[in-house]
């Protein structure tokens, strides 16, 4: 991609919008009064695509009109798309309920050009798409732009965090530049494009239940964690090409490709709230104690997407920012701990506070259900001889969390395939000494 000839995107504000754009070379292209009227403006089409079941409540409905070149029903059959990693699935293999690390998942080589869809592999899961339950962990490696070529998942949606490299991400909404400390969700559906620069890496949350949203706030009150004026989703931008495109469908797991004679990006105007969004991590609000105790990890929420269970998510999105740390006569890393949530890892930069030593940026780890976890013995033995006095925490460094409430287990490529897998990882813990005096109720750490 190069991306000084390509044209900067433009955005609108806001989470959960109901949003109006026409790309201004056809003003006037939104039809007045009618979602689909006898004939569009411009001689379009009208394209509805929903996100809920057309009966959901209008709090909660789901969906966008497209007007657009022509409808996106025009392609030939499809049929199977041959991808090394699909379907790598995670029920025909052995559970591990160890702790699992990974070291910085592998990047193509440059003589071998690999795109986005490519680059994908599924890493663990849960659940099935077909019964439109559960979630999947995948990872993207590539280092090739996606040439007429879209994509879209018929299973859930796709909450892309980039590790390395930037992405220009165009869909049938428009463009988005998304770059390392940013995120974007493509929601079910939707067909998108990843043009690349070169080497690029990072992680991909689906989830097949619903939809990302913001959390519930409480007795935080009406500002904070992720502010919805802070989500930015593109404007119209239609691409009109009379050329051969290959659509591929991700479809209960599978893979499949059909052909077209033109371009999927051709939507000259839309209106909807059933929309694609980026997010950069560094305007996350920061709430963290000031008197006692590390504060659980909820409070980093960034997006959820909850279960039918009330306070229980499918999946959460949450994040460790750069703050300050301010807690008293505390133990302030995160404390040991078993969950009944799955906790899967990844780290974009720097070197997160309880693993500031094997713990990679492009890698990542799984601490499953029940499995004890907690800071390794370094972090362990600094904290304990801490001057608690204020200081800065996580400073260049943006770790994050894919929480689930789901038992994920690991595909053969995340156990073996990758070839990324830190066989060591336990040994982090084996130094911690025992300290109990049973005549001595002030222990200090020598």
């Amino acid at each position: 991609m190069d991306s000084s000839k390509a044209k900067e995107p433009q955005y609108q504000s806001g989470f959960g919008n109901y949003f109006r754009s026409t790309d201004p070379r056809c003003p006037d292209a939104l039809p007045e009064g009618q979602n689909n009227p006898q004939m569009c403006p411009y001689g379009l089409y009208a394209e509805q695509l929903s996100g809920t079941a057309f009966t959901a409540p209008r709090e909660t409905n789901k969906r966008t009109w497209f007007y657009r070149i022509r409808p996106s029903v025009i392609h030939r059959p499809f049929a199977k798309y041959e991808h090394a990693g699909f379907p790598d699935t995670y029920t025909d293999v052995a559970p591990n309920p160890n702790q699992l690390r990974w070291k910085p998942f592998p990047i193509p080589s440059s003589d071998s050009p690999v795109d986005f869809v490519d680059g994908i592999r599924t890493i663990c899961g849960a659940g099935e798409p077909s019964v439109r339950h559960g979630c999947a962990v995948h990872i993207y490696a590539c280092n090739a732009s996606m040439e007429n070529k879209a994509f879209y998942s018929s299973d859930g949606d796709f909450l892309i965090v980039p590790q390395q490299g930037t992405l220009r991400i165009r869909t049938e909404f428009g463009d988005m530049i998304v770059e390392p400390n940013e995120i974007c969700v493509i929601q079910l559906g939707m067909r998108f494009q990843v043009l690349v620069d070169g080497p690029s890496r990072g992680y991909i949350l689906e989830v097949f239940d619903s939809h990302f949203q913001l959390p519930n706030l409480g007795v935080i009150g009406a500002n904070g964690l992720a502010n919805p004026q802070d989500f930015w989703t593109p404007v119209a931008a239609f691409e009109e090409k009379e050329e051969t495109y290959k659509i591929v469908n991700k479809f209960q797991g599978f893979l499949f490709v059909a052909e077209q004679d033109h371009s999927p990006f051709d939507v000259v105007a839309w209106h909807g709230n059933y929309v694609p969004y980026k997010y950069a991590l560094e305007n996350f609000v920061v709430v963290n104690t000031v008197s006692v105790d590390h504060i659980d990890p909820s409070i980093f929420t960034v997006l959820t997407c909850p279960s039918d269970k009330p306070g229980t998510a499918i999946a959460d999105f949450v994040i460790f920012p750069p703050r300050w740390g301010v807690a008293e006569h505390t133990f302030r890393p995160p404390y040991y701990h078993r969950n009944c949530m799955s906790e899967f890892m990844g780290l974009i930069k720097g070197n997160y506070e309880a693993k500031e030593g094997g713990f990679q940026p492009g890698g990542a780890s799984l601490h499953s259900i029940g499995t004890p976890h907690g800071p390794d013995a370094l972090a362990f033995e600094k904290a304990s001889r801490a001057d608690l006095k204020p200081e800065r925490v996580a400073d260049n460094t943006m770790a994050f969390m894919f929480e689930s409430s789901l038992s994920l287990k690991v595909t053969h490529y995340g156990n073996t395939d990758c070839r990324a897998v830190d066989e060591k990882y336990y040994e982090c813990w084996k130094p911690l000494k025992k300290y109990f005096d049973p005549n001595s109720r002030d222990v200090k750490l020598t």
